[in-house]
């Protein structure tokens, strides 16, 4: 007993005897992702922040690990099925109440699928709100999927059945989410929206930053900076059940993808990465964190990039 008191005394003594140099490394706060300006993060098709009881989250565990070393981050959450111009301007409205609650002179709008065209949206029609544009397996140049699921909507009895099911299926969502939204919902202008020819129109009326092949587009247009990356796996995770679904969808694409996705359509600004081993989900590190074992967790990959904002003075 008295060894151990004379050697917990040593330690202390020791503790006490570092110079104040090692006692602020000891205390120093992690600000690794600590950007300028309010990062904010937008859902894709079908989207929610939170479902009821917390047992889903989109942004699985993305928030609070940013949070963590120093980011503001907020979720807003945009209707599930609809125009990417009607979902622009819900997320105007949300930015705007956000800029008015806390004084936040710009935002870094980080868009999930839809969620990236809708950002391109408010950064083409307010600047004023965006500092940069970070898109996440978003098809900006359309997905066949949306092609082909629009196709089998030109029948008549098709279209009312598959219609009804997806705005049963993204009500539900709504319904179960912390925060639903009180728009309507509109399948057919969601997959016009994500399909190519919709996609064409879109890129025509807000052209920034995508490029003309399957390289990069501007880095920076009027002021706000342009980033993408997105996976070409859609089967990483054999007890993710969710990996057998976008294995079957990722058929229709012919290029490498994440099962929804192609990898040129996801370009956009500076691509950042284009082959992740991840599929549509694991972009957003659903389901539960069910991701391949063999690249790098997502969520280290947007902690990655929040500290890219912040080196970049974002």
């Amino acid at each position: 007993m008295k060894i151990r008191s004379l050697m917990s005394l040593a330690v202390l003594a020791l503790l006490l005897a570092q110079p104040a140099s090692a006692w602020w490394w000891w205390n120093k706060k992690d600000t690794y992702t600590d950007t300028r300006y309010p990062i904010v993060l937008i859902n894709g098709m079908f989207g929610f922040d939170t479902t009821a009881f917390g047992l889903v989250e989109y942004w699985y565990r993305i928030p609070k690990e940013l949070e963590k070393s120093g980011a503001e981050v907020y979720v807003t959450q945009v209707s599930g099925l609809e125009s990417t111009e009607l979902r622009g301007l819900e997320l105007i409205e949300q930015l705007d109440e956000i800029k008015a609650i806390t004084g936040a002179q710009g935002f870094n709008l980080v868009g999930h699928s839809q969620g990236g065209p809708t950002s391109r949206f408010v950064a083409s029609v307010r600047p004023d709100l965006v500092k940069s544009v970070t898109s996440i397996g978003s098809p900006h140049k359309g997905s066949p999927v949306a092609d082909t699921v629009l196709g089998l909507s030109h029948a008549p009895v098709v279209s009312s059945v598959l219609n009804g099911a997806m705005e049963a299926l993204s009500g539900l969502f709504n319904l179960m989410s912390n925060n639903p939204t009180n728009n309507g919902q509109s399948a057919l202008a969601s997959l016009h929206s994500l399909s190519t020819a919709g996609s064409a129109a879109f890129n025509i009326e807000h052209p920034a930053a995508i490029p003309s092949d399957c390289g990069e587009g501007d880095y920076e247009v009027d002021g706000i900076r342009y980033y993408s990356w997105s996976g070409t796996k859609p089967f990483t995770n054999p007890i993710d059940p969710s990996d057998y679904f976008f294995s079957t969808l990722g058929k229709l694409v012919d290029e490498e993808n994440d099962g929804l996705v192609g990898r040129c359509s996801s370009h956009m600004g500076m691509v950042i990465r284009d082959n992740y081993r991840m599929n549509h989900i694991d972009e957003i590190n659903l389901l539960f964190g069910l991701h391949s074992l063999l690249d790098t967790d997502p969520v280290t990959v947007y902690r990655q990039h929040a500290n890219r904002l912040k080196n970049a003075g974002l």
